[in-house]
C-alpha cells in the first residue's frame, strides 16, 4: 500500500529495500500508481520492479489509457445489453428483469445503520461513513471486507431506493478481470479475495515496462554462456593438439635420463 513508504517513519520501506537490494543483490525501482488511470477505483499502490542484472529500466515510458474509466464502464448494464455469462448461472443479475439481483440491494436496517453513523461521525469531525456512488463516478478503494456491508461502495440507485453494494462479477470487473473468469466461490470468499487482489490492467502495464529488460538480460546471459562454450571448446581444442607433443617431450626425457645414469653423465 501507498502508507508503506511512511511507516514507522520509512523504516520499514527502507528495510524491504535494504533487503532487496543489498542482501538479494537486486536493482530496484519502485513507484506509487493508483489504479483509477486503468479502472474506475481509486487505489494507490507501491508497485516494485527489481532485476539481477544493471538495467536502464524508467517508469518515464509507463503508459495511461486514453479512455477514463467510469463505473459505468463495469456495472451490469439494465438496458438489455449485458452480456450473459452461462459461468454466473445468473446468480447476479436477472436477464428477464434486466436487474441486479435483489439480494445485492441494503436491508432498510442496514441502510439505515449505515446512514446513523455517518451523521454521528460527522457530528465529531470525522469523515468516518459510506461511499455511495454513481455510474458516471470513480470509487473508493475495493477493500477485502466489502462483505460485511459494503459500505466504501454503494451503487445509487435513484431517489427513494436504497442502495445496493456491487456484485462480485462487478468486482471482478473494477480489478480488471475479465468477464470470462469463472467465480467458484461464495459471495463473502469473492469479496475478500477481490478486495485482496491486484489490478490486472496495472500489472500488465508493468511487465510490458519489464519485458524488454527481461529480454536483453536473457540475450547476455546466453551470449556469455556461448562466449564460455567456445572458449572452453578452444582450450580443449588446443589441449588435444598438444598432448601427442608433450607425451613424445616426455618420452625423450625418460630416455634421456636412462641413458644419464647408463653413463654415469
Amino acid at each position: 500500500m501507498k502508507n508503506l513508504q511512511s511507516h514507522d517513519h520509512g523504516r520499514t520501506f527502507q528495510v524491504i529495500l535494504d533487503t532487496l537490494q543489498n542482501e538479494l543483490g537486486y536493482e530496484v525501482h519502485y513507484k506509487v500508481i493508483d489504479a483509477q488511470h486503468f479502472v474506475p477505483q481509486h487505489r494507490e499502490r507501491i508497485y516494485i520492479v527489481g532485476f539481477r542484472s544493471p538495467t536502464n529500466f524508467s517508469w518515464d515510458d509507463l503508459r495511461y489509457p486514453e479512455h477514463a474509466p467510469k463505473l459505468r464502464d463495469i456495472l451490469h448494464k439494465t438496458d438489455g445489453t449485458e452480456p450473459v455469462l452461462p459461468w454466473d448461472q445468473g446468480k447476479y443479475f436477472d436477464h428477464e428483469s434486466n436487474t441486479v439481483r435483489e439480494k445485492y440491494t441494503l436491508t432498510p436496517r442496514l441502510w439505515q445503520y449505515l446512514q446513523d453513523y455517518k451523521a454521528k461521525h460527522e457530528a465529531m469531525g470525522h469523515g468516518f461513513g459510506f461511499g455511495l456512488v454513481n455510474p458516471d463516478m470513480v470509487s473508493r478503494t475495493l477493500s477485502a471486507r466489502y462483505h460485511k456491508d459494503g459500505s466504501e461502495i454503494l451503487i445509487d440507485q435513484g431517489e427513494g431506493k436504497r442502495p445496493r453494494r456491487l456484485t462480485p462479477r462487478e468486482c471482478a470487473r473494477l480489478m480488471g478481470y475479465p468477464d470470462d473468469l469463472r467465480i467458484p466461490v461464495s459471495d463473502t470468499q469473492a469479496y475478500r479475495q477481490f478486495g485482496n487482489s491486484v489490478c490486472v490492467p496495472v500489472i500488465a502495464e508493468v511487465a510490458r515496462l519489464m519485458k524488454p529488460y527481461i529480454i536483453s538480460i536473457k540475450d547476455e546471459k546466453k551470449s556469455d554462456a556461448n562466449k564460455r562454450t567456445v572458449t572452453a571448446a578452444r582450450i580443449e581444442k588446443t589441449k588435444n593438439r598438444l598432448l601427442p607433443t608433450l607425451r613424445v617431450k616426455t618420452i625423450r626425457l625418460d630416455e634421456y635420463e636412462q641413458h644419464a645414469r647408463r653413463f654415469g653423465n
